[in-house]
């Protein structure tokens, strides 16, 4: 194997096991030889993980590679640590060739050191170390001379000069604690460094098991709710809290109720921690400097714990505006926002909140870090994070804030959950992929559950899409599906009302029942869902939008379509009612009005396509030419005709326009709009 190809599976290993470091958190890195393509010669090299990558799925491609003599040659023009930022842009006049990925602020650590090959680590049980009050001492005890103390320093240039250092001046080492920070470790070869890395690991798990004391957040002083209990709790707090969260950005949720964050919630001393914040830079860069912590048992009345959650909220951004105030500069970025990333809940679990679903998942997964690190911390000594001072630094860091400038332009529907009924075919699956490809997260809803994680699974990962069973005719499940939604990604702002079914029938042939479960599953099922979702958009505060999938038989009356055609006008009229009631909440709502849209349609194949082409007198293949030769255009509808119709209502380019039908038809003069 090629140093790379080592340095790649080190990588992978070690980051796939989340005890040995968080997502996108830490860097390694691998010193070597190649030819230069210019000279001919042999150029020692260093490839280190480049900026914003993950170990556990690091390519060649998110490596930097810099010559190693022109990136040691930068001691020589270090100005000190007061301008140690400017070290950064240097890097560039060190790269080889193309460069690969844009060098991390940690480059100078992996280049400094003389070994060849360095970990830099954020594993829990080492923060732990590196957070302990008499951290120094505690390193000495669990280690020897084997693992050096290094005092807190901000990740930079001097702290490659400080760590270079300790490992020259201590042969024997085989790595440090960072203070207030986490691990590095070095070795002669690949094999070597990772078995550093992981020995200090492990050691520290092993010391703070056989050493620290059983209950370091003290006595169990609150009440954890049972499962079902929690999750209805969580979905009914879930909308309102995201729209606190809001307030100076739309935000994306994700809850947990893992066994971690119940017991810390659920300990007296959680409140005394989480007031003192997270420390690993990693870690509050993600979840803020602290968390908002509610004050209420989970047996509160529910409008007591949403006024107690207003008024936290409202003392959370004065603090954090205090915060930003006491410790900027002229210099410093415009403050970023003042809304919570994490709120906790006792007896419910934990809320996170980001820019999208991975951002929310990720933050909640950086505080349960936070958590194990407070708990090692204070099983062996008492928890001690970073000044506060120096968390700003790192929060508002001009470096941070270039890193924030290269992300991507947020895509249109960024930030927006969407929940789509019958969307695992035709005009919902079609209308699902297309809110996604937009960047909203979908919520797949079907009345077959296997059918409705398979579309889910086709558009992508659980932080995309998620697939739910729902039969919209039930009030019941119309609100289990409303709360899968917003537990999965902490409300809902879009709705599609798709669901449905057609029965091909003369007035003499319609039955009772035949009239009743085509109301049952459109006008009533609109109204149901549209009823559950308007409550969730209402409690979050975000405004909304509700978007009808009517038909041109809304209004064009034809033959042997009475249950139907009733039913699709009664939605059509849904929407004009619901666009005068719900405007003032700053919900739009609107209707598109296809026809004939044959290909991929659940409810043309199910045997209203064969009546339809009985009634018309064409084979069923030829039904959609058919409906495309009557219209004005001569165009067959497709289900995506249908979705970008959807995606332009609900886009900033209509936030003006509710109460609005826009048939997507190819143009049927019968039934346009009077």
């Amino acid at each position: 194997m090629t140093t790379v190809d080592d340095l790649i599976a080190r990588s992978n290993r070690l980051g796939a096991d989340p005890r040995n470091t968080n997502y996108a958190g830490g860097n390694t890195s691998a010193k070597g030889s190649e030819i230069d393509p210019v000279t001919s010669e042999p150029v020692e090299l260093v490839w280190v993980k480049g900026s914003g990558g993950d170990l556990g799925t690091l390519k060649p491609a998110g490596l930097a590679v810099l010559r190693l003599d022109r990136l040691r040659a930068l001691v020589d023009v270090y100005p000190g640590v007061e301008r140690e930022d400017e070290m950064v842009a240097a890097f560039d006049y060190c790269l080889h060739g193309k460069g690969g990925a844009a060098p991390s602020i940690d480059t100078a650590m992996h280049g400094l050191v003389e070994q060849p090959h360095v970990d830099h680590l954020h594993p829990d049980s080492g923060i732990a170390l590196a957070t302990s009050a008499d951290g120094e001492a505690l390193t000495a005890e669990c280690f020897g001379d084997r693992v050096v103390w290094v005092p807190w320093r901000r990740p930079g240039f001097q702290l490659g000069l400080d760590i270079a250092a300790i490992a020259a001046a201590n042969p024997q080492a085989i790595g440090c604690v960072l203070g207030g920070h986490g691990i590095t470790a070095w070795g002669a070869t690949s094999d070597e460094c990772e078995a550093n890395s992981l020995e200090i690991i492990r050691t520290a798990e092993r010391f703070i098991a056989d050493r620290g004391r059983p209950d370091p957040f003290g006595a169990v002083v609150g009440e954890t709710l049972p499962a079902d209990e929690r999750h209805a709790r969580a979905a009914a707090l879930a909308p309102v809290i995201r729209g606190l969260a809001s307030t100076d950005r739309p935000q994306v949720g994700h809850y947990t109720d893992s066994e971690p964050v119940l017991d810390f919630v659920s300990r007296a001393e959680h409140p005394r921690l989480a007031a003192l914040g997270t420390s690993c830079p990693d870690h509050f860069l993600r979840t803020k400097v602290r968390p908002l912590v509610l004050d209420l048992p989970p047996t509160a009345p529910l409008e007591d714990t949403v006024a107690r959650l207003k008024e936290l909220h409202a003392a959370y951004r004065e603090d954090y505006a205090a915060y930003y105030r006491k410790y900027a500069s002229v210099d410093s970025p415009p403050m970023r926002g003042a809304d919570p990333a994490i709120v906790l809940v006792p007896g419910v679990g934990m809320f996170s909140y980001g820019a999208n679903k991975q951002t929310a998942r990720v933050a909640g997964e950086f505080y349960v870090n936070a958590i194990n690190v407070m708990r090692g911390a204070e099983a062996l000594s008492t928890y001690a994070p970073i000044d506060e001072s120096e968390k700003f630094r790192i929060e508002y860091w001009a470096l941070e804030e270039a890193k924030l400038a290269r992300m991507p332009k947020p895509k249109a529907l960024a930030s927006r959950v969407a929940l789509v009924t019958g969307a695992a075919s035709g005009i919902g699956r079609a209308t699902a992929e297309k809110l996604a490809a937009e960047g909203a997260c979908v919520v797949i809803a079907d009345l077959s559950l296997d059918t409705a994680r398979d579309a889910a699974a086709g558009i992508g990962g659980a932080d995309t899409a998620v697939g739910v069973q729902v039969d919209v005719s039930d009030a019941d499940a119309v609100q289990a599906a409303v709360d899968a939604a917003v537990l999965a990604f902490g409300g809902v702002d879009l709705v599609v009302n798709n669901a449905g079914l057609s029965l091909s029938r003369s007035l003499l042939e319609t039955s009772e029942q035949d009239w009743d479960l085509q109301h049952d599953v459109m006008a009533k099922g609109s109204f149901l869902v549209s009823r559950a979702a308007a409550k969730a958009m209402i409690d979050q505060g975000m405004g909304g939008d509700i978007v009808y999938i009517s038909s041109k038989n809304s209004v064009f009356a034809g033959p042997n379509n009475v249950a139907y055609g009733a039913a699709k006008a009664d939605q059509a009229h849904q929407v004009r009612l619901l666009a005068a009631e719900l405007g003032q909440y700053g919900i739009k709502v609107n209707g598109v009005n296809p026809d004939g849209v044959v290909q991929g349609s659940g409810i043309f194949a199910s045997g209203w396509g064969a009546n339809r082409a009985a009634v018309y007198g064409v084979e069923e293949k030829d039904l959609g030419a058919f409906y495309a030769q009557r219209t004005i255009l001569k165009r067959e509808v497709l289900p995506e005709n249908i979705a970008n119709a959807v995606f332009v209502l609900c886009s900033s380019e209509l936030s003006h326009t509710t109460g609005l039908h826009i048939p997507v038809d190819a143009g049927v003069a019968a039934a346009f709009l009077r």
